[in-house]
């Protein structure tokens, strides 16, 4: 039996609106038998939330339903409490994306945060501590009306055209000609967006970051979309970052014993894996980017190392272990090197 008193009544209406957003078509009947009332209840419902602003659309047909259509405007929005949580988390962490929407999050969560219970703006306060910046934080930022004019780009396929501002620019007003490519993914990693791009003029895959780009409009023909090599974009981008042009694998992959304890190397070991030989000792498997960056690496543990393999490694200890003895003997060479500070 229906039940119309007025708290009965605005559940009802959450319900209603949880429904027609998480599927496109409803048919009348089901969802009068999804919330327990009659058909027309369900009418004089859909008609409240048109008042409200949802534009709620009939559909025709044997069976009749309902379609909840993209409104012109936004009518006012109705969270659970775990939504509501959820939305304030994300909008506190917004600074962390590095889409330029620091203030414009901010109001947003104030706004959310006024309207919240107590007991939910508590449970945010226990998570104000969790939220922390990222030592790359203060780098420049990509701005959103760019990351939108990229986003557009990829979504209709066409070729976008922009000034890059490259680390090697001398600004020396040279007039580059706008670079082209085929647009086809948009990714974020630490607080900066690049994009995953082909280029056809050199027939390889490139990577831009986004706060260095300018896109100029109008943008270029459509264009075929490629597979990215792999299959993911997330796990190709991370890749090239490692300096690996295949898998994402670091190129140079060494095994050493290290004369400490397992528990003491974990917690400093990124992605390696550590291995407990006994009390005292354990053996590390780490990769890098070449193999002198992967020996200083090693060296940052300060115990005696055993090079397991590859040769390569006891290689670049060797040359590591010559240029600080030349480092050290620089050092002590130097009468101003033992003046003490002032």
């Amino acid at each position: 039996m229906p039940i119309n008193s007025a708290p009965s009544a605005s559940r009802r209406l959450l319900s209603l609106l949880s429904l027609l957003q998480v599927r496109r078509d409803w048919p009348g009947d089901l969802l009068a038998d999804r919330l327990g009332v009659t058909s027309r209840t369900v009418r004089r419902d859909i008609d409240r939330l048109r008042e409200l602003g949802y534009p709620v659309r009939a559909i025709k047909g044997p069976d009749g339903g309902y379609r909840l259509d993209a409104g012109a405007h936004l009518p006012p929005l109705l969270f659970d409490d775990e939504q509501a949580v959820a939305l304030a988390v994300a909008l506190r962490s917004a600074a962390l994306v590095g889409a330029g929407i620091e203030e414009a999050a901010a109001r947003a969560l104030s706004t959310v945060t006024q309207l919240m219970p107590k007991r939910l703006r508590a449970r945010l306060d226990a998570l104000e501590t969790a939220i922390v910046k990222s030592p790359g934080d203060g780098d420049p930022q990509a701005d959103i009306e760019v990351l939108i004019a990229i986003g557009a780009a990829i979504r209709n396929r066409e070729e976008l055209r922009f000034d890059y501002r490259s680390p090697s620019d001398r600004g020396d007003g040279k007039l580059v000609p706008p670079r082209r490519v085929h647009p086809h993914h948009l990714l974020a990693q630490s607080g900066r967006w690049y994009l995953l791009a082909w280029d056809p003029a050199r027939e390889d895959w490139r990577i831009y970051r986004a706060d260095r780009m300018t896109p100029r409009v109008p943008t270029g023909p459509r264009f075929t979309p490629r597979e990215v090599p792999g299959g993911d974009p997330a796990t190709y981008l991370a890749a090239r970052f490692k300096g690996s042009p295949g898998p994402n694998t670091w190129p140079c992959q060494g095994e050493v014993i290290l004369a400490a304890p397992a528990a003491d190397v974990v917690p400093f070991a990124r992605d390696a894996t550590v291995e407990p030989l006994d009390a005292n000792t354990c053996r590390v498997r780490l990769g890098a980017w070449s193999w002198p960056g992967l020996a200083a690496t090693l060296a940052r543990w300060d115990v005696d190392i055993e090079v397991v393999d590859p040769p390569e490694l006891r290689t670049a200890f060797a040359a590591l272990a010559t240029r600080a003895a030349h480092a050290a003997h620089a050092a002590s060479a130097d009468p101003s090197s033992h003046q003490q500070p002032r």
